[in-house]
């Protein structure tokens, strides 16, 4: 069985050793840092499934933190914070969380709040959307390139000198036709929602906040 990553991150070692703890006897994989730096070290690092971000670090806040994750990725998130005022819920939600659950906090219901979280996220390997499709190689080589870097936009010319050699001599046109064959695989409307078209321009990963 593959173990679900968690990055817990809180600068209460009370909090962070009881959901470890608990996370773990659940059989998931918890990655722990107690700042914001270190969160997102860790989180660079790979892997992660899902975070859960206290608000109130002591170097650069949780909100920060969000921020500099949803440049890059649409990793799930889940805020866990002693700041119970709507205002602040619906900051969190406005910069990215995918859930806010106040302080104190029960640890079945978090974990609840993970698993759906987790059924609803797309495949920590981008490649496990295509697992029974049959893909050529230049396929895997534009899934792999627009999900390195979701969010950033590709143009047509940056797809063919990444997924081509340099003898390639065709039209930019034809990532197109890469493109539509990939969304048909798993089909249109998914297809779509993880490969979008950027109207002028080119392509990029990722669903959109």
């Amino acid at each position: 069985m593959t173990l679900r990553t968690v990055l817990a991150v809180d600068d209460e070692p009370m909090i962070l050793g009881a959901v470890t703890a608990y996370l773990e006897s659940r059989n998931y994989r918890v990655l722990t840092a107690t700042n914001g730096r270190d969160a997102l070290a860790r989180f660079a690092g790979g892997g992660v499934d899902i975070v859960l971000l206290d608000l109130m670090l002591p170097d650069i806040s949780g909100e920060e933190v969000c921020r500099a994750i949803r440049r890059t990725s649409n990793t799930p998130l889940i805020m866990l914070s002693a700041k119970v005022a709507e205002n602040s819920q619906i900051e969190g939600f406005n910069i990215g969380a995918d859930d806010y659950i106040t302080k104190p906090f029960s640890l079945k219901v978090l974990e609840a709040r993970i698993a759906a979280l987790l059924r609803r996220a797309p495949a920590n390997d981008p490649l496990e959307l295509f697992a029974d499709k049959r893909l050529t190689a230049t396929e895997r080589k534009i899934v792999n390139t627009l999900s390195r870097r979701p969010g950033k936009i590709f143009t047509r010319d940056e797809l063919i000198e990444t997924v081509f050699d340099d003898s390639f001599d065709g039209y930019d046109r034809v990532i197109d036709t890469h493109i539509k064959n990939l969304r048909r695989k798993i089909g249109a409307a998914e297809g779509a929602a993880y490969i979008k078209t950027v109207h002028g321009v080119g392509y990029k990963w990722g669903v959109e906040k």
